[in-house]
């Protein structure tokens, strides 16, 4: 009987693999501490209610105190989520966790009559505050943003009552990430050489790309089985956020949950229609990439776990995790030695926390606070996908670090809309430099096919999230019940329509959409699909050496939020308003996939 490969328990994971989170808390005690103070402070906030009408300098010191506390607030919650994501199981950290999310409710209630007090201003007398008082035109666009909203403001009783409950709302959200990342139980299977694994989210994922077909097969079918087990539960978390996304949007007078949450960012929905339109249109290039896939697979039937695996043969290059550091060193050249010198701190200080062990939460992401180190969150495998993950998240983290370090904190943040677009330039950039330097005929068409299966799943198959979130949230709206059997038929049949005709109808993929945690996050998918796309055209003028491209790129990511997203990307070089970028970014896949199709006859 061969021995199981388990994933090893976090205190044995070794110390220079794991991020150090006591530069932000010596101790959990240091946490404690901080709580208390947290709280406090919270009390001390509500005491400038009613007195932001008093002068400019009532209104300054109302806007720092708010400041003020959500930076520590933030600093105290990215502590315990980080603890609590290093290991789910954790009860300690689970229950840490539990009362930062309680403390941000708690906080968001305290200072919800900020926003409707400001509006009841007049814009006389907020331009009279910010002419007579100097050190308050750095919150000029802060303030700017939230009389956008006026219209959508409710008053300061009723925003007080939706941010007390807070965590009710939100109660569906939490529960799906548990269940999916601390409960489930995975079965065992066969890897390629016999040797018994267990499942695992991270494990699965490799699978996908194994050349051994049973093994994707087995890992496909038993994954599903899990998760088709537990589709009422998921259909129940799913549905119930939905319905909050839908009740928030109408009772702030928004038409929609998408047009609430996409003005947040002053983006027109405009751009969210047309990449679903773009993306449509150009739907046959997948079907013809699907069809290849088909051909080269040499399979009568292609099935969704066919979709991961490298058409090229072998898997191809693989790299350790110290390798992969050396590699993204050289990959990135183009953007700089100041941008090299913080990828160098982030290998260095211990930014990263690498190796997945029992508990650790799935996936991989950047987080942190204004006043913390911007952390990674790695489940490494040896793959060229991961390497592809380190150099994405490095495009956070990196993002994250210049904002901090050149914008005050009212501006020490972005949107989501601007974060994917740092994350995919990176990998833009890593692509010119592999087929550049990577001259294997073979070697070469691993990565293009590496390439234009990124472009699938972070172009196409977000945009089909993004159009099976839409439909959620519309359907809902209407009153449509979610059940798992209605959303599960709408998934399939989509999830068809997108992979075309070459592609086996496989029942078990029917459930993907249960399986997914974006889909708890509110309009935040169709992000990647636009992001990549903008990133496609920065990533070839600084590749390029278009003369100002790079400094334009570094300013993009020194912005933060110190203007609307659309501008800063226009300042950057790139109008989103327009489809041209989507245009341009189908192009390019459709040129790799071209001479995927030429490096492949030369290769028969």
């Amino acid at each position: 009987m061969s021995e199981s490969k388990k994933l090893p328990i976090r205190n044995k994971v070794p110390n220079e693999l794991t991020w150090d989170l006591q530069v932000i808390f010596q101790s959990d005690d240091d946490f404690k501490q901080s709580y208390k103070e947290l709280e406090t402070k919270i009390e001390s906030v509500i005491s400038y209610k009613r007195t932001l009408s008093n002068g400019s300098e009532s209104f300054l010191k109302a806007i720092q105190s708010i400041l003020d506390l959500s930076n520590q607030l933030e600093t105290l919650y990215v502590y315990a989520q980080l603890k609590n994501d290093q290991d789910t199981t954790n009860s300690i950290y689970q229950g840490m966790y539990e009362q930062a999310s309680k403390l941000a409710t708690q906080a968001n209630e305290a200072i919800s009559w900020f926003e409707p007090e400001v509006l009841e201003l007049s814009e006389e007398k907020i331009a009279h505050y910010f002419s007579e008082n100097e050190d308050l035109v750095i919150y000029k666009h802060f303030i700017e943003q939230l009389t956008a909203a006026r219209k959508h403001v409710l008053s300061a009783n009723e925003e007080a009552l939706l941010a007390g409950a807070g965590e009710i709302f939100n109660a569906s959200s939490r529960t799906f990430n548990i269940l999916n990342n601390a409960d489930i139980t995975f079965p065992t299977i066969k890897d390629e050489e016999g040797n018994n694994i267990q499942l695992s989210h991270g494990v699965y994922g490799q699978l996908m790309e194994s050349t051994d077909r049973s093994v994707r097969e087995s890992a496909f079918k038993q994954l599903y089985k899990v998760y088709e087990g537990l589709q009422n539960t998921f259909s129940s978390t799913l549905s119930s956020h939905v319905k909050y996304h839908n009740y928030n949007a109408k009772v702030h007078h928004y038409q929609s949950a998408r047009e609430k949450a996409l003005s947040n960012n002053h983006i027109p929905e405009a751009v969210h229609d047309t990449l679903l339109d773009i993306v449509h249109e150009h739907l046959p290039l997948l079907h013809r990439y699907v069809a290849l896939r088909k051909d080269l697979l040499e399979v009568e039937e292609l099935h969704m776990y066919d979709m991961y695996t490298p058409i090229s043969g072998e898997a191809g290059i693989k790299y350790t995790y110290k390798d992969a550091q050396a590699e993204t060193l050289k990959a990135l050249e183009p953007l700089g030695e100041d941008y090299l010198s913080v990828l160098k701190k982030a290998f260095n200080n211990r930014w990263i926390d690498s190796i997945e062990n029992e508990g650790k939460r799935s996936g991989a992401y950047s987080s942190g606070a204004y006043d913390t180190n911007p952390y990674i969150l790695l489940n490494w495998h040896d793959s060229l996908n991961h390497l592809y993950t380190l150099v994405h998240e490095l495009g956070h983290s990196v993002h994250s670090y210049y904002t901090r370090t050149n914008q005050p904190y009212v501006y020490g943040d972005y949107s989501i809309f601007l974060a994917e677009i740092a994350s995919t330039t990176n990998e833009n950039i890593l692509t010119d430099y592999l087929l550049e330097t990577q001259k294997d005929p073979k070697v070469r068409a691993y990565v293009l096919n590496h390439y234009l299966d990124g472009f699938k799943g972070t172009i196409f198959r977000q945009t089909q999230f993004a159009e099976f979130e839409h439909f959620i949230h519309e359907e809902d709206a209407k009153g449509t019940p979610l059940t798992s059997e209605f959303l599960s038929n709408y998934y399939s049949d989509l999830n068809a329509r997108y992979y075309g005709p070459d592609v086996v109808k496989d029942p078990e993929i029917a459930f993907e959409w249960t399986r997914i945690p974006h889909f708890y996050y509110n309009y935040y998918v169709y992000q990647y699909s636009t992001g990549f796309s903008a990133a496609t055209a920065l990533a070839a003028k600084i590749v390029n050496g278009e003369e100002g491209a790079l400094d334009n790129y570094l300013n993009y990511l020194k912005s933060g939020s110190s203007d609307y997203p659309i501008e800063v990307m226009k300042k950057a070089g790139v109008d989103m308003t327009k489809k041209t970028y989507l245009e341009d970014a189908m192009k390019v896949f459709e040129s790799r996939l071209n001479e995927l199709e030429e490096l492949i006859e030369t290769l028969k």
